[in-house]
């Protein structure tokens, strides 16, 4: 007899372009911070599918809201004015301290812009520029611009040549970026936390570094916001938190709870320079999406969300640095509010499917670091049984070396 789990995966075999090496788990339900598979066994969602389902798996107000849309209007394209998107550029230029914002959606289609931004600012000017100053460990997506100011050699080098002019330097090295740009600058990009490179946290000082570079060339500052934005840390932007002046911030992820959507952030000075037709997207800033991140927006602001966050946020940090305590090879503890690192001294590859074995939900990057992007809306109570799955995972690991 073919279960529904052999079907689903035999069908993808056979249709689905390979892309993604997925664990041999299907998927059907979830609530809150758990899901559950085709046979009915139950996770605690530690990943909520790489920051994306902020509020939680099927959250009932999301839910309505996205409901009540698509009875009403669903997509109208940009060629018409519908209410909800000045709505959502409001909030979010009002949290951001930016003037402008542009919807498309998804993270990388927020970097591709901002990417495009600052050029067609240089260009305005009158000016050519041609350099890019990334850092080592940086990810910011995987089209061809963003993909090349990711910095791990083996996305970029089958899509060769890609953009020319990136100068990669080492995070938290004033010195080396002070030395790196200059006036030929086109854009300094920078995640405040580094997700994909192993949650490793930008300092003030490097920070300062940017914000004094730029002020001396006229370097774009693009803060790439995704992982790290949207209340993540117990903060709307970690930008805030180092105190970097970004131009441009690129935002998805979290911003629409699981409805896709992803925005660029512009200060008026570069948003003055862009016209008509520079850019655009079919799907992007439509109803749904709008709406979904109106609710979001709300829900972190005023439904006591992103102060939740720094609440259980420590709580979090608190049993992290226990299992760290407990386990030799967690050599350290990265980190803010809900986005976490442990970074082990020894290939972190098999965890996932430990992990899964215990009932835990976690992700693997950086060849060695667990990464942890839990729901927003985790409670203490789904932490300590999550991280207590995570333990025993890591102590089969460990018995395992």
């Amino acid at each position: 007899m073919t279960t529904m789990v052999d079907s689903t995966q035999a069908r993808e075999a056979q249709y689905v372009l390979q892309t993604y090496r997925r664990q041999p788990v299907t998927l059907t339900r979830g609530e809150g911070a758990r899901l559950w598979d085709v046979d009915g066994r139950e996770y605690l969602d530690l990943l909520s599918g790489i920051g994306v389902a902020s509020l939680g798996h099927a959250n009932p107000g999301l839910a309505r809201v996205i409901t009540d849309q698509a009875q009403t209007l669903l997509h109208t394209s940009n060629l018409f004015f519908h209410p909800l998107q000045g709505q959502l550029a409001e909030q979010l230029t009002r949290l951001s301290g930016l003037q402008r914002a542009f919807f498309c959606n998804s993270g990388t289609e927020a970097m591709e812009a901002a990417l495009k931004f600052a050029r067609r600012y240089f260009y305005t000017l009158g000016e050519t520029r041609t350099e890019i100053i990334a850092l080592e460990r940086s990810f910011h997506g995987r089209t061809i611009g963003a993909l090349s100011i990711t910095s791990d050699e083996h996305y970029r080098a089958p899509f060769e040549p890609l953009l020319s002019g990136v100068k990669w330097i080492p995070a938290n090295d004033p010195a080396a970026l002070a030395a790196a740009v200059s006036t030929n600058t086109l854009a300094i990009v920078v995640e405040p936390i580094q997700g994909e490179g192993g949650v490793r946290l930008l300092t003030p000082e490097f920070a300062r570094g940017v914000n004094e570079a730029s002020a001396r060339t006229g370097a774009i500052v693009i803060a790439d916001e995704v992982q790290s934005g949207c209340g993540r840390t117990g903060h709307v932007f970690y930008s805030e938190v180092i105190g970097l002046k970004p131009h441009l911030m690129t935002l998805g992820k979290a911003l629409g709870a699981g409805v896709p959507v992803g925005a660029v952030l512009l200060g008026q000075d570069v948003a003055s320079k862009i016209s008509y037709g520079d850019h655009g997207t079919t799907y992007g800033g439509n109803l749904l999406a709008c709406r979904a991140a109106l609710y979001f927006v709300d829900q972190l602001v005023n439904g006591g969300v992103m102060a939740h966050v720094a609440k259980v946020g420590k709580v979090y940090e608190q049993r992290l640095r226990a299992l760290a305590a407990k386990h030799s090879f967690i050599r350290e503890v990265r980190g803010a509010g809900l986005m976490w690192g442990l970074d082990l001294s020894i290939d972190s590859s098999t965890i996932v499917p430990l992990g899964l074995k215990h009932g835990v939900i976690v992700n693997r990057t950086a060849d060695t670091v667990v990464r942890m992007l839990p729901p927003l809306t985790i409670t203490d109570g789904e932490i300590a049984e999550g991280l207590s799955r995570l333990d025993k995972a890591l102590t089969e690991l460990e018995r395992s070396k």
